[in-house]
This record gives structure tokens, C-alpha cells and sequence, in this order.
């Protein structure tokens, strides 16, 4: 007796292997039967037939680390087949903390008043609330290095001597042994963007100790790409630690053989014993927080001395005669092409490019960004616009590597309730309906039970302690 069978669907292992028409039996949440179950009795039977039925999908870039405790339905995510998600990406975790109760300032989808009571410090207690919350998908939480770091050394503008590195690494330590399930690092952003190898070698070596991966969002993808990848590799190389580069498509400024250049050096790197992986996102657009164009200076001390320090027109000007900022596409006034994205003040601007925005307001589309900066109070952490940044060609290219998986790099969000005003990115409710459309059906970038592995089997050992 099974609680459902699903009859005559068009069965995918996830494994890339040949799909077959099968049926599929559950019982108790769980598959309990794969094959002919035409005899089976059930409490319902569901015809499928010319419809495929395939493994939960695993999303293994997100950053649902809040917006899974305010809202655990996950339904952004559910209603796309999203099973797993794997959250505390891009050196951003909800833990450790300086102290409990701390203001968890870079977590998306942070709402003042959205915890209640509930508090933590360590990384286990944040994973306690986590586990007490109802949560519609299952999920893997790595800790991160920029959340590590700002518990250490706070708003500090130095990356941290020999005493603060060792206790870098104990935290980091402390969170994997109270179940973090990775290592991760977000070295455009503040506060990664202090770091150098010699400060993030001993917390990958940690990971690597216990079998962890190490994922990293890394320094630079335009100009200075392979800087940036061969870093990551380096990182790699000598902790010993199993490395994931997250979201790899290089971004505008890039040589137009970056994407390939890389491959080469991810290529060079796995025949001298280095396990590394790759994932894209499948959009050309790039999301990404307003605050992260400033430079480091202007960030010593956090947002309210930040947002204190824009209200100076000398540093307004320094801050667009910035000769390297985050994104060459803002410093190239490609405006129109820049478009906001989340927004409280400014709500009713969500959508509209930032050479509109300008127009509007009268104002130079720079300046317009940091007046909403301003706007936004202690949210302006959370002010965020898409870039469209990356190259297609590019990505179908990533793609075709067997190594590469496609992620989301989005939050778990809902249409109704806490969340029902948040977006984080432009395909946070369609991005797998995306690549599968246009990618594999439209583009044939990839034939579908490949595609399939890539966002089932393919993530999972990546994840997983293979010690």
C-alpha cells in the first residue's frame, strides 16, 4: 500500500542516465518504488504520463540564511522543485556573532522585529532556531568568513593579526563541529575584500581537517580575473580543503577570453590533485547590494558612520573617482543598464534604472544611489540592483563543463506574509524554470538528463563531509 503513485511519468535518475517510463511510488514523504506498480494499491493514483518526474532539485548557492528562521515555507523555492538548499554563501552567515542577540546586519530578507525572542550567538544555536523553525526544504548552512571576521574584529578597517587569525580559525572550528557543513567566502565584499591568502588559508585549512568544502565568491571577476581564480585556487592548494568557486561567469571589463582563460586554470589545477568545482547562475544579470560600490574606507565603522561619511561631497567625488570599484559597469555610467532592485524607502523605484532614477530626481544616476543609501537608514546594508553584467555566451560555455552546476544565488522567499516585499534577485522565483527553458530546451545548451544532474546529484557530494 503506498500513500501516492505517480503513473506513466517519464522517470530521470539524476545521474544523467537514459529517462524511462515508469511509475513511482510514495510512502510516508519518502520514494518507497520505482517500476511497474500498475498492480500497487494506493490511496491516490496520479496519472503523469508525458510529464517528467525527477529527483528534488538542490540549490547550491543561496542566501536564505534569515529568511528561512522568518519564513521557513521556502515557496519561492518549493514551487520550482527546490528540495535542499545550501545557505551561509558568499562569506554571509547568520553565525557566530560578537554577541547574542547582535543585529544580524548583512542577512537578506532582515526585517527589525522578525525573530521575536529568538536569539543566538554560536553557530549551533543558530542552527537550534533553525531546526525549531517550520522549514519546507532541507538545508546544509556554511559558515562564513565575513561573518567570522566581524566577530572578531568587528567594523575594523584591517583584516587581523596572528592572534586574531588563530581565533578566526577557532570560531570557524567551533561552528563545523556544531554542524556547519562548509567554509565559505565572499572576497569583493566588506569585510573579505581586507583578506589576502594569509589570512584565509588557515580557516580553509580548518574545513579541509574535517572534510568540508570550501566555497568562495572570489576577489575579482573583471580586470584582474585570474588574480582573483588563481587565489581561490591557491587557497585550495595549500589548505588542502575541496574548493567550489561560486557563481563563475566573469563579470563586464573582463578580457573576452577570461571565461576560458579560467577554465584552463580550474583544468591545470585538477590534474595536479586540486578538487575544484564550479557553479553559474543562468541569467545575465548580476544582483548585488548598492553599499558593496563603496570603497573600504568608506565602510570602517559599519553603516551609520558609512552612511554619515556620504552626506560629505569630497567623498561623493572620491567615491566616483574610484579607479577599481566592485562593478566596472557602474564606473563605465553604463546607467541604464544598472536597476534597482530592492528597496523600503524607495519601493516605488523598484524596477527602474538608474538612468531613469537620475532623470527623476535630477541628479547625477551616482549620486542618486547614494541619497538612497542615505534613504534607507540602517537597511541600506539591504539596498540592492541588478546588474546585467555577464555574458551569455559565456555561461553556455561554463555549462557545458561537466563540473559546473547552476544555482540561484537568490533567498527563499514567500508572496504573502513577512516576506511578501522582499526580492533579492530577478529570477528568485524562476530560476530554474530558466535554465531549463532556456538553456536546455530553447538554447540546447545542455540535452535534459544532464541538465537534470546538474541541479540533483551533481551538488550533493559537494556538500556532504567525505571524512
Amino acid at each position: 500500500m503506498f500513500d501516492t503513485i505517480f503513473s506513466g511519468g517519464t522517470v530521470h535518475d539524476g545521474e544523467g542516465g537514459a529517462p524511462q517510463q515508469q511509475d513511482v511510488g510514495v510512502r510516508d514523504g519518502r520514494l518507497a518504488a520505482i517500476g511497474d506498480l500498475s498492480e500497487a494499491t494506493a490511496r491516490q493514483r496520479l496519472d503523469v504520463s508525458g510529464l517528467a518526474v525527477v529527483p528534488g532539485f538542490i540549490d547550491l548557492h543561496t542566501h536564505s540564511d534569515f529568511t528561512l528562521v522568518v519564513d521557513g515555507r521556502a515557496q519561492s523555492q518549493v514551487h520550482q522543485g527546490v528540495t535542499t538548499e545550501v545557505i551561509g554563501q558568499c562569506g554571509i552567515s547568520c553565525a557566530p556573532l560578537r554577541r547574542r542577540g547582535d543585529r544580524v546586519d548583512l542577512a537578506a530578507g532582515h526585517a527589525p522585529g522578525a525573530l521575536g525572542d529568538r536569539q543566538w550567538q554560536r553557530f549551533g544555536e543558530y542552527l537550534d532556531v533553525l531546526a525549531d523553525s517550520p522549514l519546507g526544504v532541507n538545508v546544509a548552512a556554511f559558515v562564513g568568513h565575513g561573518t567570522v571576521h566581524r566577530a572578531v574584529l568587528g567594523d575594523a578597517l584591517h583584516a587581523g593579526e596572528e592572534e586574531d587569525i588563530a581565533r578566526m580559525k577557532r570560531l570557524v572550528e567551533e561552528a563545523m563541529d556544531e554542524g556547519a557543513a562548509g567554509l565559505s567566502s565572499g572576497l569583493e565584499y566588506w569585510p573579505g575584500i581586507l583578506s589576502s591568502p594569509h589570512h584565509l588559508v588557515p580557516l580553509c585549512e580548518a574545513a579541509a581537517h574535517r572534510g568540508r568544502l570550501y566555497s568562495t565568491h572570489v576577489r575579482n571577476r573583471d580586470r584582474h580575473y585570474d588574480l582573483g581564480f588563481g587565489e581561490a585556487i591557491s587557497a585550495a592548494r595549500q589548505s588542502g580543503a575541496r574548493l567550489q568557486i561560486s557563481h563563475i561567469q566573469t563579470k563586464y571589463g573582463a578580457p573576452a577570453y577570461a571565461g576560458e582563460h579560467t577554465l584552463e586554470l580550474i583544468a591545470a589545477a585538477r590534474r595536479h590533485g586540486v578538487d575544484v568545482a564550479f557553479d553559474v547562475i543562468p541569467h545575465d544579470w548580476n544582483n548585488t547590494g548598492v553599499i558593496s560600490i563603496l570603497p573600504q574606507w568608506v565602510r570602517e565603522g559599519g553603516t551609520r558612520a558609512t552612511l554619515e561619511r556620504l552626506k560629505d561631497p569630497a567623498v561623493r567625488q572620491k567615491v566616483k573617482d574610484n579607479p577599481a570599484p566592485m562593478l566596472l559597469i557602474v564606473k563605465a555610467r553604463q546607467w541604464s543598464k544598472v536597476k534597482l532592485l530592492n528597496a523600503r524607502a524607495n519601493r516605488a523605484l523598484i524596477g527602474t534604472d538608474f538612468a531613469e532614477i537620475g532623470r527623476q530626481r535630477g541628479v547625477d544616476p551616482y549620486d542618486a544611489a547614494m541619497d538612497m543609501l542615505i534613504e534607507e537608514g540602517d537597511d541600506a546594508p539591504r539596498l540592492m540592483w541588478a546588474t546585467q553584467s555577464f555574458s551569455e555566451a559565456e555561461i553556455e560555455m561554463f555549462m557545458r563543463d561537466s563540473h559546473c552546476a547552476v544555482i540561484s544565488d537568490t533567498a527563499a522567499l514567500a508572496p504573502d506574509g513577512a516576506l511578501a516585499d522582499q526580492l533579492f534577485s530577478l529570477s528568485g522565483y524562476g530560476w530554474a524554470a530558466r535554465f531549463l527553458q532556456h538553456y536546455v530546451r530553447d538554447r540546447q545548451v545542455l540535452p535534459l538528463p544532464e541538465a537534470i544532474r546538474r541541479i540533483t546529484s551533481l551538488g550533493s557530494p559537494r556538500f556532504q563531509c567525505n571524512k
